[in-house]
């Protein structure tokens, strides 16, 4: 099994590059395994203290619980991922199941600033992006997906999105093996990683 940990900025493509890289990869030999799903469950808080949540800080993510399932597909046991809603900022009652597979992708944009979890991925890819670029999509999926207006998404990149970026997601570039720059754009680097995977793949590594 091999653990592959995609970082990046919010915005920065990370999505479009993980599903190009299953694309390129043999049919269902790969499970993903979002850090969004791992937020903190807030759903007991006020709607007022649900705008201030940050969910652009290290501690809004239970990693002892990520790692602790991450080592369980490794092992070749199935898990129950918790289920989360940026819009009741809660987990749902229910579960998904998922099974272990030959390649596991952990996509996240803190996933690199936890010690633990930083051990157990074989491979680390970071994707680049610039911040107008970033923040351009932060505004369509915010506004899409996660009911937020205009002017709340722009307060909220104000707020958390750039100082937390800057204090660390950057950073944790330097942890890196490979760095997308343009994000899910870059086919020349999407196709060098899933050939690197294929190739770790067929040697048994």
């Amino acid at each position: 099994m091999l653990i592959i940990g995609i970082a990046g900025g919010s915005g920065c493509g990370k999505t479009t590059v993980v599903k190009e890289i299953i694309r390129r990869l043999p049919k269902s030999s790969v499970t993903v395994i979002p850090q969004d799903a791992y937020y903190w469950d807030n759903g007991h808080l006020s709607p007022e203290e649900k705008r201030e949540i940050n969910f652009d800080h290290p501690n809004s993510i239970e990693w002892s619980l990520l790692v602790k399932q991450l080592d369980m597909l490794r092992k070749g046991e199935a898990i129950e991922m918790p289920q989360y809603s940026y819009v009741s900022c809660a987990r749902g009652a229910e579960t998904t199941r998922v099974e272990p597979k030959q390649v596991i992708i952990v996509e996240g944009i803190l996933i690199f600033t936890d010690k633990e979890l930083l051990k157990r991925l074989d491979i680390k890819v970071f994707v680049d992006a610039e911040s107008d670029d970033r923040l351009s999509r932060i505004m369509r999926r915010d506004t899409v997906e996660r009911g937020r207006d205009f002017m709340q998404v722009l307060d909220h990149y104000g707020k958390w999105v750039k100082p937390m970026h800057l204090q660390f997601i950057e950073p944790t570039k330097r942890y890196a093996d490979i760095i997308v720059p343009q994000g899910g754009e870059n086919k020349v680097a999407v196709q060098v990683i899933a050939s690197r995977i294929m190739m770790k793949l067929g040697s048994g590594e």
